[in-house]
């Protein structure tokens, strides 16, 4: 029986070759950041209040391009291929019936025309990473456009890629017959690299290294589209981001796959929240895993979370009826702690309501 988060994740392990589940589940290095995602969040305490009428419940939030039904937004992860055979396809469907929306990353195996039809209206992101080459970083960006996402999510944290020893040991790669149709180049494929990881060889050889503020500020200008930047975990970045225009900030670590040792993103969110003074929305990734983390990521002042690893998980298990079960149950469980914290709508989950 899946009654939480934890089943899906532990049948899905069970059932993904190693090397992938490796992929799916693993952090860098010690994977201490990856665990302190998780506890970071039981650090804080709910405290309820009492004689609210909740017998009306509205956990829905305005996500770029329209509304979700409950502040959970399906994060960019890639290469959904390697959990299902209808891969990002799939991912979209079952974001849809579950009334969110979705980010796709740049490293899906599913052309982003194929995921905004199966999304079937429901609102999707595209999460950028930045290429050596920009004539076809600008293409990528062009194209996705077009295919109607809403918004450009570009990922800062990522510079070179953070040492996954799993990935090494298992001679991470993207097998046949899955490619990397929205990246660039167009149509590569995460190569074998005997002894190493394939995904840390495409990274280092295609991702741009030099990406600065100049250029975020050259995205927020040209690109014809709202621009959220991903992977802020201090006060003076978000600052800075926020005063260039920036639509959005994600507070993430990247899911811990990136600096092992980091900050928590539930330590981080507070003072990026602070730092923003409301110039633009904060969202808020890793770790979360329950209705009560979402609750808590509100209260310290997230508009809405991403959940990568869950939904993966609820691809594995059930293909699109598998996310739409996953983010259902932590639509469920949102809704049961914002009547039981006395908040029956998100506006009133304010900071007030942890500590």
């Amino acid at each position: 029986m899946r009654l939480r988060i934890d089943d899906y994740e532990a049948e899905a392990l069970d059932q993904l070759p190693q090397m992938v589940a490796d992929y799916y589940a693993g952090g860098s290095r010690d994977e201490g950041t990856l665990r302190a995602n998780r506890s970071g969040w039981d650090r804080w305490r709910l405290r309820h209040r009492v004689l609210v009428d909740v017998s009306e419940l509205d956990a829905s939030i305005e996500v770029p391009g329209g509304r979700a039904a409950f502040p959970v937004v399906a994060a960019p992860t890639a290469f959904h291929g390697l959990a299902h055979p209808d891969a990002e396809k799939a991912t979209a469907a079952g974001v849809s019936v579950a009334g969110t929306a979705m980010c796709l990353s740049t490293l899906s195996n599913t052309p982003v025309e194929e995921v905004v039809a199966s999304a079937d209206g429901a609102p999707v992101i595209f999460q950028l990473y930045v290429y050596k080459d920009r004539g076809a970083t600008d293409a990528i960006v062009a194209r996705v456009r077009e295919a109607g996402c809403k918004a450009l999510m570009v990922t800062v944290d990522a510079a070179i890629l953070g040492t996954r020893e799993r990935d090494i040991r298992n001679g991470f790669h993207l097998p046949p017959p899955w490619s990397l149709p929205n990246a660039a180049p167009t149509g590569v494929a995460v190569p074998a690299s005997a002894g190493a990881s394939g995904l840390a060889a495409y990274v280092a050889e295609q991702l741009d290294q030099s990406l600065s503020w100049k250029d975020l500020e050259a995205f927020v200008a040209r690109a014809g589209m709202p621009v959220w930047v991903k992977g802020i975990v201090r006060d003076d970045d978000a600052a800075r981001a926020a005063d260039l225009g920036v639509a959005g900030i994600v507070v993430s670590n990247h899911g811990g796959r990136q600096l092992d040792g980091g900050v928590s993103t539930a330590e981080a969110l507070p003072e990026v929240v602070e730092a923003v003074g409301g110039q633009c929305p904060v969202w808020v990734d890793g770790g979360i895993r329950r209705g009560t983390d979402v609750v808590k990521a509100l209260a310290l002042g997230a508009r809405a979370v991403m959940v990568g690893r869950p939904v993966l998980w609820g691809l594995t298990v059930g293909g699109a009826d598998g996310v739409r079960d996953v983010l259902g149950q932590l639509r469920a469980e949102v809704e049961e702690a914002m009547a039981l914290a006395g908040a029956p709508n998100v506006a009133d989950v304010t900071r007030d309501l942890v500590r």
